[in-house]
């Protein structure tokens, strides 16, 4: 499995083709519409992101030692991002995902192309993901 910053760079290569934000919000989209679909049993309150516009809900699963993200969107744009995080944190130990230094937000532009209401979101889904990992962590799964 590629290490977090090997798929980070993979990222950035992928964005880099692209010079016009309207072509790296379309590629986004293609990414948030390629997510796997949320059980409709996870789209609860308790998975349910504060701090984002619009209604994102992420689900977290722990085996062998690794976090597994499954999410969800009613917006398009919102979708791409949390696939983008899903793409680099999912897959990974408690203390991977602790301690990455996601670089690939700002490599790509992302924080001064999106809407404040947007940036805020993606804070708190990063900080969602994190705080799922440290409670993995702190129940000795880390």
């Amino acid at each position: 499995m590629a290490t977090i910053n090997e798929i980070q760079d993979e990222i950035i290569e992928e964005f880099s083709l692209f010079d016009d934000w309207m072509d790296r919000y379309s590629l986004l989209i293609e990414l948030g519409n390629s997510l796997e679909k949320l059980d409709e049993k996870y789209k609860n309150e308790s998975n349910l992101i504060v701090g984002c516009q619009s209604r994102v809900w992420l689900q977290a699963d722990y085996e062998n030692g690794k976090l597994y993200f499954k999410a969800e969107s009613d917006a398009v744009i919102v979708k791409g991002i949390i696939a983008l995080l899903i793409k680099v944190l999912s897959g990974r130990t408690p203390d991977e995902i602790i301690d990455a230094d996601l670089y690939f937000i700002e490599k790509i532009g992302l924080k001064e192309n999106l809407s404040p209401t947007r940036s805020n979101g993606l804070v708190s889904m990063l900080k969602q993901m994190r705080f799922y990992a440290m409670a993995y962590k702190a129940k000795g799964q880390g």
